[in-house]
């Protein structure tokens, strides 16, 4: 019988096995831009360490490898930015993806009073674009990365997580 993946709160614990997945799992986004310079791949542990002990972060474990992160805090206008969602490239495409953002977005609700979500990703990102469309995101607009790359700007409204949870 295979394990299966369960979600829930980051730990320091976590801190290094995060550090390590994002930069595994970014370099597919370095590539499909041909910039290894966009800010997952530069971010520090010690950066990492901060979210988790400041941000709501979630990861997916398999047994006691985390195979699955995000992070989200709330903005100076009451939304929540949610970012840095990655899977393991061996597991993509099982739905670990739209767990995380449920969590992440049902914590940033629950805990922080968030009257909406926004998140970005590049613009050639389609399967990023796919995902987030499917859970409820809509683009409201587009940003320059400050590496940048040019990217799309989703949102939903807090009230929609009850629709896709």
């Amino acid at each position: 019988m295979g394990m299966s993946v369960t979600i829930s709160a980051a730990t320091e614990q976590d801190v290094e096995q995060i550090f390590r997945l994002q930069y595994l799992c970014f370099q597919s986004e370095a590539a499909l831009y041909g910039n290894y310079r966009i800010e997952p791949l530069l971010q520090t542990l010690d950066s990492v360490r901060e979210e988790v002990v400041t941000d709501c972060v979630f990861v997916a474990r398999l047994g006691d490898e985390v195979v699955g992160s995000v992070r989200g805090g709330l903005t100076e206008d009451g939304a929540a930015a949610i970012g840095k969602l990655c899977v393991h490239p061996r597991l993509q495409g099982h739905g670990i993806g739209a767990r995380l953002l449920r969590a992440a977005e049902s914590a940033l609700v629950e805990q922080r009073g968030a009257t909406r979500f926004r998140l970005h990703t590049g613009h050639r990102s389609e399967g990023n674009l796919r995902l987030y469309r499917r859970v409820g995101y809509q683009t409201v607009g587009t940003s320059q990365g400050a590496d940048g790359v040019p990217m799309i700007v989703l949102e939903k409204p807090a009230e929609a997580y009850a629709a896709t949870a």
